[in-house]
Parts: structure tokens; C-alpha cells; sequence
């Protein structure tokens, strides 16, 4: 089901909402919105709910040993144990073809062949998000920044929450413990305003925009071999804001939907176009996803201590396991390991850079980040390289349909994502101009969604 959906417009939201403020207790709460949850996420496939239960489990039952026991050897069995049982999980769900598949070009290489079998894998939907949630959680409770809850339902509607299951952000149990726990004492009037108009303007972010400017170029990059140098910028660029507008627009609808349960969501877009450095926009992309590769995978590698060598490394580790988490592809390997490097060279040279024009500085940053997404869209090397070499090195091509219409789309992306204040910059007290604005963009996407097929966000791939 997508929150871009009819069904879940004038189904599946209006009941779960009128009957979660109908309950009263704490405990009512808890179970609904766990019910609710897996209830939403098997309209997809109802028989995954199994696996996202077990792991909901495992991690439960960390939690109540972490809290029961105090020596060492069986805190770190609590602690080991889910998060290998949760790796694995999501290792064969996700990786298992490519490993196969990379172990096959391998003995090709080395002069035999091995005739490894595909499998028919189906990769459950958002397995990468509600596994960060369940090991992050087993961490957070292991070094004492969370106490784990005696609630089975509590922490199992924290999982699948379904505002957040499929494509977050990451939220840490930390972060809306504290909501959690007031669950019941909610103020439904005062995150009213906030939360409608999060989802509003999350859902003409993805219908208005990013699904428009796909219309258009998700056919020109299908003849991505006939594309000139413009259309290959044009694309690219559609792409970059396509992407910043599904993603921060399915953020923006979960954090919405949150405030409109009482639960308030971490940010997870600030502005990233706008960054100065590629440091800096890691700090505003995807907020959730990298803050937890700094917490739980970059700082415990060694972080920025330890000579150059052991920080490029670090950078290295990180940056690569973090493409590889988007999708079993050589292509998001390359990507992440393109943004460990930029990571490393601006590191290096921060004295020099940080002494350009601002303006120059956020160019730089931008034209960089646009030159990974040719890999991070490419659904191969064959792809990635004809579209760079078309950037760079140019050769004639047919025009795409719908250039002009694409041009003013990226014009007017550009114009509210380089200067326009985020979501989170905004005043949400309605007045009546807001509450007209709002309502025009809401029947806009209503129509938007009548008159077209629903599409799935970016990131549900992952």
C-alpha cells in the first residue's frame, strides 16, 4: 500500500486514525498501531509479516536479557546474537543472488567455471529499515543509551509503525521513547496543524514533482545510448531532483503521519543542495541512514583517529557498506565508494577548499553529488559509462519528448530546493492563505493520483 494511494487515502489512514484516538490506554495504543502495521505492510505480502515478527522478537527478547542479566559474556551474547540473526536475515533476502553472481564472474576469471544457481528471492519490502531499527535498538540498549522496554506491543509498534516501515527515516528508540511513553496523554489538536501539513506537502513533492519530471525522463534514460550531452544534463538533472523529492517527500508524509499519531519523527532532509562540501551534505541527505553509519559502523571502525591511512580506510568501510546497503548492484558499491573518496579528498584539502566562494563551493558540491547519481541510477556500468561519456564528452543525440516541459520542472525544483526553506524551516501556524495553499496542493494531488497510476517511491527498492 502507498501513502500515494486511494485505498490507504480513504481507507486505511481515515480508520486507523479515528480509531486510534477513540483508545484511550497506553497498552490499546500500543497494540493498534502494531496491528495497523502489519496490516499495512501485507497489502504487499502478507507473508513476510512472519519475518518481521521473528525479528521483532529476537530483539525484544535481547532487550528483557540486557536488562535481567549484568555480567559481560551474557550481555554480549544478547547483544551478538540478534544482530547475527538479523545480519543473516538480511544477507540472504538481499545479497545471497549477488554473492552468487559475483562468485560465478570470479571463477570465470581464475580459469573455471562454476555453475552456481540463482535463486528465486523475493527481497521483502523495507527489511533494510525495520532491521536497522531492531539492531540499533539491541546496540543502543547493550551501551546503556536506551533502557529497554518491558512492553512486547510498545516495541513492536515502534517496528511497524507503518508511517515509517517501509522507507523510514531510521528512527533510533530513543529518539520517540519519550513519545511513546505519553503515548496516551497525546495532544491530538496541537499536532494536528504540524502533522497534515507535513503529509500534504510530502505528497505534492512526490505526485507533483517527482513523479512528473519520471514521466519524462524514465523513458529518455531507457534510450540512454541515443541521448546528447544537454539530455544527458537534463536527465541527470530531472533525476537528482526526482530523487531529492520522492525520498524527502515519503520523509515528509511519515513525519506527518507521525505528529498525527503523537509521535514525532527525526528529520531527515535539510536542505542537501545546498551544502558547501560533500561532508556537509552527507550531514543533510538521508539524515537517519547516516548518522547511523557514523554511530555504529564509522566511529567504532576508529572514526577520525589514527593516522590518514586509517581514516581513508574508515571512510572506505563506510562509505561502500552504505551503497551496498541501497541495493545488491556493483553500480551502488562504485557510488559509495565514489562519496568515500570525495569524503577523503575534501578531508584533506579542507584548508584550500573552505577558502572558495560560498557560492562556488555549493556548485562544486552539487555537480559531484549529480555525477555519483549517474551510478546510483544506472542499472549498470555499460549504462553509467555511456551517460558520462555524453556529459562529458558529448555526441549528438535525438531530443527527448517533453524537454521544454522537463526544463521548467528543473527550474522550479532547483529554485525551491536552492532557495526555498525545508519543510522543517516552515511556520505551520494555519492561517487562512496556508490553509487555502494547502488544500489547493492536496486536491492538485488528489487529481494527479486519479488521473494516474499510483507510483511507488524510490526508495521502497531498497
Amino acid at each position: 500500500m502507498l501513502f500515494n494511494s486511494l485505498p490507504f487515502l480513504y481507507f486505511f489512514f481515515p480508520i486507523t486514525y479515528v480509531v486510534f484516538w477513540m483508545l484511550t490506554t497506553k497498552s490499546q495504543r500500543y497494540i493498534w498501531l502494531s496491528l495497523t502495521g502489519y496490516v499495512f505492510y501485507s497489502f504487499w505480502n502478507y507473508k513476510f509479516c512472519v519475518l518481521m515478527a521473528f525479528s521483532t522478537l529476537v530483539a525484544y527478547l535481547a532487550g528483557l536479557g540486557l536488562l535481567r542479566w549484568k555480567d559481560h559474556r551474557r550481555r554480549r551474547l544478547c547483544l551478538i546474537l540478534p544482530v547475527t540473526t538479523d545480519l543473516l536475515l538480511l544477507g540472504f533476502f538481499k545479497y545471497t543472488n549477488f554473492l552468487l553472481d559475483a562468485g560465478q564472474h570470479v571463477s570465470t576469471w581464475l580459469g573455471f567455471e562454476m555453475n552456481l544457481p540463482k535463486l528465486n528471492i523475493i527481497l521483502p519490502i523495507g527489511i533494510s529499515f525495520y532491521t536497522f531499527h531492531t539492531i540499533s535498538y539491541v546496540i543502543d540498549s547493550y551501551r546503556g543509551a536506551v533502557k529497554p522496554t518491558k512492553n512486547f506491543f510498545e516495541f513492536s509498534c515502534y517496528v511497524s509503525l507503518f508511517a515509517q516501515l517501509v522507507a523510514g527515516p531510521i528512527v533510533r528508540f530513543r529518539q520517540i521513547e519519550s513519545d511513546l511513553e505519553n503515548i496516551d496523554t497525546a495532544n491530538r489538536s496541537k499536532l494536528l496543524n504540524i502533522g497534515w501539513s507535513f503529509f500534504v506537502i510530502g505528497l505534492a513533492k512526490k505526485v507533483l514533482i517527482a513523479d512528473t519530471i519520471a514521466m519524462i525522463i524514465d523513458p529518455a534514460l531507457g534510450k540512454y545510448s541515443q541521448l546528447s550531452m544537454m539530455d544527458s544534463w537534463l536527465c541527470m538533472l530531472g533525476y537528482s531532483f526526482q530523487l531529492y523529492f520522492d525520498f524527502s517527500g515519503y520523509s515528509d508524509m511519515a513525519i506527518g503521519l507521525g505528529h498525527l499519531f503523537g509521535l514525532r519523527l527525526p528529520q531527515n532532509f535539510n536542505s542537501p543542495y545546498k551544502a558547501l562540501d560533500i561532508s556537509d551534505f552527507w550531514r543533510r541527505w538521508h539524515i537517519s541512514l547516516s548518522s547511523c553509519l557514523r554511530d555504529y559502523l564509522y566511529l567504532p571502525l576508529g572514526g577520525n583517529r589514527g593516522s590518514s591511512l586509517m581514516v581513508f580506510r574508515n571512510l572506505m568501510i563506510t562509505m561502500v557498506l552504505g551503497g551496498l546497503w541501497h541495493g545488491a548492484n556493483w553500480t551502488f558499491v562504485v557510488w559509495g565508494a565514489y562519496h568515500g573518496v570525495l569524503l577523503a579528498l575534501y578531508r584533506f584539502t579542507r584548508p584550500q577548499y573552505d577558502q572558495l566562494p560560498v557560492l562556488l563551493r555549493r556548485l562544486i558540491t552539487f555537480v559531484a553529488v549529480i555525477i555519483g547519481w549517474v551510478f546510483f541510477r544506472s542499472k549498470d556500468f555499460t549504462m553509467a559509462a555511456h551517460l558520462l561519456s555524453a556529459m562529458f564528452i558529448g555526441h549528438s543525440g535525438i531530443a527527448i519528448i517533453g524537454r521544454p516541459l522537463l526544463i521548467l520542472l528543473i527550474l522550479l525544483a532547483a529554485l525551491i530546493v536552492h532557495v526555498a526553506p525545508n519543510t522543517f524551516e516552515m511556520d505551520f501556524r494555519w492561517s487562512s492563505l496556508a490553509t487555502v495553499g494547502l488544500t489547493a496542493l492536496f486536491v492538485l494531488s488528489l487529481f494527479m493520483i486519479y488521473g494516474s497510476k499510483s507510483t511507488p517511491f524510490l526508495y521502497f527498492q531498497f
